[in-house]
């Protein structure tokens, strides 16, 4: 293999960096105007938030363009130490961090406080990058996936440890990486279903249906039987089995419905049957995999069997093992319970700031809800209200646009990568990216509960900037050097 030295600076991908500025510099705006009071007149003060903000870019640009200049083979052979060191620094902070507002995950060093949970995000999509580029990696061999596995759950668990729960939740995106390397898509919908079971068994825990059916149980049991025999149909395309289990769940349920419907008296329940549906699903592919010797049989089996017990674990999961706190939020956010002048205050206020915009906004340090403080964290995690406040429907809707187009650039960066360590460290900054501004904004409207996770690039914060602005620049800086090799 040859090599050929470039100039960086021609192959930089300039358009990234042009966007990154401007929402860097748009999230400076958004926290003079989140944190401003009448009192203070000046940007760059760095008695107040947004003077701090501002040594916080500056430092990351500095940051940035230092981590350009540095030769790219060096991120790869040194990821499993960078790694290491961030997991030793998460350790260390389950110790000697101080009490802040519940969590113990910020290392305060003087003036200066760092969290190295921001930070574990780019050590992990290195060192997730440098396992998967080995040669001949076959990620669906058993010992590969538990290796992954280990690799991102580690600082998750680490980060629950910190009671830091939001922040753990973000390395779940890992998983769109190895979806986009290989994973089988079931494994998604496996997530999926797991998220919809846990949704489902909250929302609906009370609500008897047909006289003495749980609605919870009844949905999440229906969702696992339509996914199993989807699977299926997926696998035995052109075989007649599918065609006559499909008619007998169909005609077995709707009978049921229909019986209980125009017989109220008639005491059964629903459950007894999409249960029955379910075990005998599973005998029949149990009976498949004997005969075929088929994997796949196994693990449609395996998917379904393990997804009612999931179903079942939800309500002691819930009850047992999440704080009350977080118990609370979740029940705000899917409407079981109406609590707006607690646990659903920040989102009542936050959506009151964002509705109360209009289409164009109020205009600069004009918003009424955030220069009062009615929503708290405004600067941090709930900035998004000042931009939908003050910017309208169409500022909120600019901002958006510019995350969307800097992600589908980084994942058109990402393809066009020759090696796999590029490509899985690309599509790695990606997935955070989207799921952070998900959840964020998610969490800000009020259709996921309230998890604390910061608005990449705007929330008040050295941090959490910093750590972006790492992530992203080592990217620029591998894709700028893609055509080194040849």
């Amino acid at each position: 293999m040859s090599y050929r030295k470039i100039n960086i600076w021609n192959t930089i991908d300039w358009w990234s960096i042009a966007i990154y500025f401007i929402l860097v510099i748009a999230g400076w705006f958004s926290v003079y105007a989140a944190s401003y009071d009448y009192d203070q007149t000046s940007m760059v003060d760095l008695s107040g938030r947004a003077g701090m903000q501002m040594v916080w870019i500056l430092s990351s640009l500095l940051i940035g363009f230092s981590l350009l200049m540095i030769d790219s083979d060096w991120y790869e052979v040194f990821s499993f130490w960078i790694y290491f060191i961030v997991m030793l620094l998460l350790i260390v902070t389950i110790f000697v961090a101080p009490d802040i507002k519940g969590s113990h995950s910020w290392l305060v060093l003087g003036p200066v406080r760092l969290q190295p949970a921001e930070f574990a995000k780019f050590a992990t999509a290195l060192a997730l990058a440098k396992v998967m580029s080995v040669y001949k990696f076959d990620l669906l061999g058993m010992r590969n996936i538990f290796g992954l596995l280990g690799l991102f759950f580690l600082p998750l668990i680490l980060i629950i440890l910190q009671k830091e729960a939001g922040s753990a939740l973000v390395f779940l995106a890992f998983f769109l990486v190895l979806y986009r390397e290989g994973m089988p898509g079931a494994v998604l919908i496996s997530g999926f279903v797991s998220i919809l079971s846990f949704v489902l068994v909250v929302r609906f825990s009370n609500v008897i249906w047909l006289g003495f059916t749980s609605l919870d149980e009844f949905l999440v049991l229906l969702a696992i039987l339509l996914f199993a025999l989807g699977f299926l149909y997926n696998y035995e395309k052109g075989r007649h089995h599918f065609k006559y289990l499909f008619l007998i769940a169909l005609g077995a349920i709707l009978t049921s419905i229909l019986v209980c419907s125009f017989f109220p008296t008639f005491q059964f329940n629903l459950l007894y049957v999409i249960l029955s549906l379910i075990v005998g699903l599973i005998f029949y592919l149990f009976f498949q995999f004997v005969k075929y010797r088929a994997a796949t049989y196994l693990w449609i089996c395996l998917f379904a069997i393990m997804s009612v017990a999931f179903m079942y674990s939800v309500e002691h999961v819930f009850e047992k093992m999440m704080r009350p706190h977080q118990q609370l939020r979740i029940q705000v956010a899917l409407g079981v319970i109406d609590d707006p002048s607690g646990a659903g205050y920040n989102v009542n206020q936050s959506k009151i700031a964002i509705g109360s915009g209009g289409v164009l906004g109020k205009g600069f340090l004009n918003g009424t809800q955030t220069k009062l403080k009615y929503v708290p964290e405004q600067d941090t995690d709930f900035i998004f209200c000042t931009i939908g406040e003050e910017k309208g429907f169409m500022g909120a809707s600019v901002v958006l646009i510019l995350f969307l187009i800097l992600i589908v650039r980084i994942v058109y960066l990402a393809e066009r990568q020759k090696s796999t360590f590029n490509r899985v460290y690309g599509y790695s900054v990606a997935s955070i990216l989207f799921f952070h501004l998900a959840i964020n904004i998610g969490m800000v409207i009020g259709i996921t509960p309230v998890i604390g996770i910061p608005l990449p690039f705007f929330s008040y914060g050295g941090s959490s900037l910093w750590a972006f602005t790492i992530l992203l620049f080592i990217f620029l800086r591998l894709d700028g050097s893609r055509s080194d090799r040849l």
